[in-house]
């Protein structure tokens, strides 16, 4: 499974486990080397570690140059899950299961890429309506933090929790799930956990146009800066 810690990889994880037609045997996710912390959605290596044990199924970490390193261009990129897909296909996995909803030259470049490696990707919610999907996972008993939101979403929605107040005040033109990249969440708890993970709301940082909030462990007294927050 495609791994983001976010709530569309969990419905759509919930969905294939509920079909029962595959074996998940690994939770992907691509971390920055530098800042340890998940691609895009910036929250703690150790709090993504802390949800894959919640869920029980074992995590590995693809690891992203980025900074000095001279950062991840896309070539890179493809390099870098080249070798983590044949990786898993000599282990003999078949299919990479993923989160998306809607964006098509996305679902294309995914596919393409796997076909290089002979697999093939699974989409179990896709084209679904999005407002019914953030609906849906929210009466399912799933529950997230936005961990980074678009400076056109507003700083008001960082560290917000994913419900039905949070649908409520979203400004007109933003997709319900953030399909367009408007914000990233972390889920914490929900029907494919065994445990709820245990986390607290640090500082909200500005960054490149975007908030992020520091996600922290409920034991942690780590301090955030924005120099600590990776850039996109």
């Amino acid at each position: 499974m495609s791994w983001s810690g976010g709530k569309d990889s969990a419905i759509a994880l919930d969905e294939l486990l509920k079909v029962g037609d595959y074996e998940v045997v690994s939770l992907m996710t691509t971390v920055s080397e530098e800042y340890r912390r998940i691609s895009h959605h910036g929250v703690r290596e150790t709090l993504l570690e802390k949800q894959a044990q919640a869920i029980g199924i074992p995590l590995e970490k693809v690891y992203l140059p980025s900074g000095e390193s001279g950062g991840c261009t896309n070539d890179v990129y493809e390099e870098i899950m080249s070798r983590v897909m044949n990786s898993y296909k000599a282990r003999g996995v078949q299919t990479v299961g993923f989160g998306d909803l809607f964006l098509e030259d996305l679902r294309a470049w995914r596919e393409a890429n796997l076909a290089k490696a002979g697999m093939r990707g699974v989409f179990p919610i896709w084209k679904r309506d999005t407002t019914k999907v953030a609906h849906d996972l929210i009466r399912l008993g799933y529950k997230a933090y936005l961990s980074c939101v678009e400076g056109k979403v507003g700083s008001g929605f960082a560290g917000r929790l994913f419900d039905e107040e949070f649908l409520r005040a979203l400004p007109l033109g933003i997709d319900p799930c953030g399909e367009n990249g408007e914000f990233h969440s972390f889920v914490f708890d929900g029907p494919i956990f065994n445990k709820p993970v245990s986390l607290r709301l640090g500082e909200i940082v500005l960054r490149d146009g975007r908030y992020y909030a520091d996600l922290l462990p409920n034991e942690s007294v780590e301090k955030c800066t924005a120099e600590l927050i990776p850039p996109i």
